[in-house]
């Protein structure tokens, strides 16, 4: 039977974060966000244990938080290094000899999912992989604040942990990147080697605690999960519905994106993030029928983190917490409201890209387009408004 360890390298001081303690060490809901870190990983069955590797001088320290928190499981606390790349070599060092695969993860990733450990761990049995998330956003190389380039997106991941390698690849290559340029990652030390290095798909909220901006959404995160029904309560009650609407005046100079389609026109929809008002409605939608509240508490319109964001990358957000707690779209009916301009036309690519930040088929969700009769601000063409009903099925009905 193939042995997984994993080794968390969190003996960084986080000082982007700007506080006066490390930033692993900083209590949210109740427990230090290293502690949360090391229960998503230890607690998951294919890890038969850890390496913890932290600041010198503060191992009785953290085996304290360990015992203060009651995680159990077999977790060695380790010194690291100056830099991360040292520090993981610290944790190779200290793995038992009957370790097979390491899996490596950030110590400030807490919201890593059982589903993502569970796709990497498998991975690794055969090779170098890495947990990613694919960029939505359109991306541009800037020069002395100028914009330089468009980069072509369609190639383009954002890198997560954990990785995960075979023990023997891993050891290979640190013992032949000691010399060379710093790397930011494992799996960079890989790929010097010239081995191929896999991707499987991670989690958007699987972010690195970075900045006081991702301390926020980790609040509201770990705020959520505590208000959410257990699996079989969620089971008993299922089918859930929700309903969701949004309403966003138009304005001059902004595009016009609805259900993750940019319309041509004239106008455009004014927002804080890209006021993709169908969008919108349906996220609304899925966090009635969970029973989490609102938009608004999840993605607040005066938090710069979703200043220009994709609505889209919100709606995968939302779905893959529903996943993580059993819950499964089970259709969505949604209507646009608008005067103009015409939108039967780019009614199937709305359905298309809805169902696909969804996860499921097209046959799912289903989209219309109406006019107000030129009836109020909407028949005025002052704004444009979306209603949608979603209902959510437990894991049982999934299939």
């Amino acid at each position: 039977m193939v042995s997984t360890y994993a080794i968390m390298p969190a003996a960084g001081h986080g000082r982007r974060m700007g506080a006066v303690q490390p930033k692993q060490y900083l209590e949210i809901c109740g427990k230090p966000i290293l502690i949360w870190t090391v229960q998503a990983l230890i607690s998951h069955p294919h890890i038969a244990g850890m390496v913890l590797v932290v600041p010198a001088g503060d191992e009785v320290f953290v085996q304290s938080l360990l015992k203060e928190h009651q995680i159990r499981g077999h977790i060695r606390v380790v010194a690291g290094g100056l830099t991360r790349q040292a520090s993981v070599a610290a944790g190779l060092s200290a793995l038992p000899d009957d370790c097979d695969v390491v899996l490596v993860h950030d110590g400030a990733r807490p919201l890593v999912s059982s589903e993502v450990i569970e796709r990497v761990a498998k991975a690794a049995r055969f090779g170098a992989v890495t947990a990613a998330w694919p960029i939505h956003e359109t991306v541009k190389r800037v020069v002395d604040a100028v914009v330089v380039q468009t980069v072509d997106r369609s190639q383009l991941w954002s890198v997560q942990t954990p990785q995960g390698f075979p023990r023997d690849l891993l050891e290979r290559a640190h013992a032949a990147g000691g010399d060379g340029e710093e790397a930011t990652d494992d799996c960079a030390l890989v790929e010097r080697l010239g081995e191929t290095v896999r991707v499987v798909l991670g989690a958007p909220e699987n972010i690195k605690i970075t900045t006081p901006a991702d301390l926020s959404f980790l609040k509201r995160w770990l705020s959520a999960e505590e208000t959410t029904p257990s699996e079989s309560d969620i089971e008993n009650e299922c089918p859930r519905m929700g309903i969701g609407y949004d309403v966003h005046r138009l304005t001059p100079e902004r595009p016009l994106i609805l259900g993750g389609v940019e319309i041509p026109f004239e106008l455009g929809l004014l927002g804080h993030s890209d006021a993709d008002v169908l969008t919108h409605a349906c996220i609304d939608a899925l966090l009635g029928a969970a029973g989490w509240g609102d938009i608004g508490q999840h993605f607040p319109d005066n938090d710069p983190l979703y200043a220009g964001a994709s609505s889209l990358g919100l709606l995968r957000q939302v779905v893959s917490k529903l996943h993580q707690r059993h819950l499964y779209i089970g259709g969505v009916d949604a209507i646009v409201i608008a005067e103009k301009p015409r939108l039967a036309k780019y009614i199937p690519m709305m359905r298309a890209r809805l169902a696909e930040a969804m996860d499921v088929p097209s046959a799912k969700v289903n989209v219309k387009a109406t006019t107000n009769e030129g009836l109020g601000f909407l028949g005025r063409q002052e704004g444009i408004a979306a209603q949608a009903v979603a209902w959510l099925e437990g894991s049982k009905r999934r299939r």
